[in-house]
């Protein structure tokens, strides 16, 4: 038995596909933390509902473009300023608009946000119902019935005519 088996390609994936968020959560640079734990414990809980505006699929926490990283900064200067957590997303939600926020607030400006997946859900479920009663009325009158008297007698009758 040898003491180190070569790892096999699944075993290489499942590795790299474990160790991929780690890597994400690393954009944060050493230069960039506080050196109060508390501060920086408050800037990353901040910076993590804060959409990098590059990206846009990310956290600034998460993301390594170059405006994320301002915003990190900001983050961390208004803190240090002395600012609470409210203070901080306010400053930066003045400069760059509720979008930088990943979970935006319900109000006015973005009603169709919260409500438009409901109204698309509403409508699909409301097209697959008439396909299926559609579809299921279809079936109903193709269904088999039996014959009645005078029909079966005219069949019997179509059927010795072509046999003879």
């Amino acid at each position: 038995m040898r003491p180190f088996a070569r790892p096999s390609v699944p075993a290489l994936l499942f590795l790299l596909a474990a160790l991929w968020p780690v890597s994400q959560a690393l954009a944060v640079e050493p230069s960039e933390m506080l050196a109060d734990p508390v501060l920086e414990a408050r800037a990353r809980d901040i910076s993590s509902g804060l959409r990098c505006l590059v990206c846009q699929n990310q956290s600034i926490d998460e993301s390594d473009a170059d405006l994320a990283r301002d915003i990190r900064v900001l983050v961390r200067e208004r803190l240090t300023r002395g600012d609470n957590d409210k203070q901080v997303v306010d400053y930066i939600v003045s400069r760059y608009g509720d979008f930088v926020l990943l979970k935006p607030p319900f109000k006015k400006s973005t009603y169709v946000l919260w409500i438009a997946p409901f109204v698309f859900f509403l409508i699909g479920m409301t097209v697959v119902a008439v396909f299926v009663r559609r579809r299921n009325a279809g079936k109903d009158e193709l269904a088999f019935t039996p014959l009645n008297t005078d029909e079966r007698a005219r069949l019997d009758k179509l059927m010795k005519e072509d046999g003879s």
